[in-house]
């Protein structure tokens, strides 16, 4: 038997059929998926203003007598803020400057004093980013 008669391949409709299963296999997944990154996204931001960034300031506080203004933000965590009152025994940076960014990316948001009986408020603007029913807070 000579190369030419063993001639290998997959035909039209094998591969046809191949794509067809994978194109089912991905219909059935991709919905199930759908949804979870943001279901994730929340928890990952209702874990940074519940846990995560109220320790950096209670540390923050424990070292300054202190919780930073809403003027002085967040980045008082990562830099000695130079407005006043200027905490005398900071000892940061408390946190990384990425940990202040909520997974949508933009900076959540900080109050001293606290609207919400809390000794902060710490929020953020979640997916929408504005400020409504789907904001994820720590006074709740």
């Amino acid at each position: 038997m000579s190369i030419k008669d063993k001639t290998e391949g997959f035909t039209l409709i094998e591969i046809l059929l191949v794509v067809v299963i994978m194109g089912a296999l991905a219909a059935m997944v991709v919905p199930r998926l759908t949804g979870r990154s943001d279901k994730a996204r929340e928890q990952i931001a209702k874990a940074a203003v519940t846990s995560l960034i109220p320790d950096a300031l209670r540390l923050y506080e424990l070292d300054n007598g202190m919780f930073p203004t809403t003027e002085q933000g967040l980045k008082a965590l990562i830099v000695q803020p130079t407005t006043a009152p200027i905490p005398k025994n900071w000892n940061g940076p408390y946190v990384e400057g990425k940990k202040c960014l909520d997974p949508w990316g933009r900076v959540y948001l900080y109050k001293n004093p606290s609207t919400h009986g809390m000794d902060f408020d710490l929020y953020s603007l979640g997916k929408s980013g504005e400020d409504d029913d789907f904001n994820v807070v720590n006074w709740e």
